[in-house]
């Protein structure tokens, strides 16, 4: 269930190879793979996912989380870059979505207020109110 937090970035549960022509279909130009291999089993490892991706004519970026790491600087930074470089919508997954949806919310700081950040990200179905501090 892909979910809407902005015009250009959505973010979603774990997809299948299946679903990148879908994807595509659906205008989106980038794929963003929040998920270590670890977490998958062999047929969603992400040099799988990333040949379904281009062959749909996506552009798959490899770029895991998990939580010891989800807030370094470095990783925002990185998730913010690859979602604005991107010619086109973005999805970012994860096994929840939840990653997806706090790395862009810790990339909003200082662009927009903490109460917008959190209600964007419930309105898609995530509660930030644990980050309210961070978002400040």
């Amino acid at each position: 269930m892909v979910r809407k937090l902005t015009e250009t970035y959505y973010v979603s549960p774990q997809i299948t190879p299946e679903a990148m022509a879908q994807l595509a279909e659906q205008g989106f130009s980038d794929v963003i793979c929040n998920r270590p291999d670890i977490e998958n089993g062999p047929e969603l490892q992400h040099d799988l996912m990333q040949k379904a991706a281009e062959a749909a004519g996506l552009i798959y970026h490899f770029h895991p989380l998990v939580s010891q790491t989800l807030m370094l600087t470095d990783n925002v930074a990185r998730q913010k870059e690859l979602a604005s470089s991107a010619k086109g919508k973005v999805l970012a997954y994860c096994a929840s979505g939840t990653r997806c949806t706090y790395v862009w919310a810790l990339g909003q700081v200082g662009e927009m207020p903490a109460n917008d950040i959190i209600d964007t990200a419930a309105q898609a179905g995530y509660d930030l109110n644990p980050l309210r501090p961070m978002l400040v």
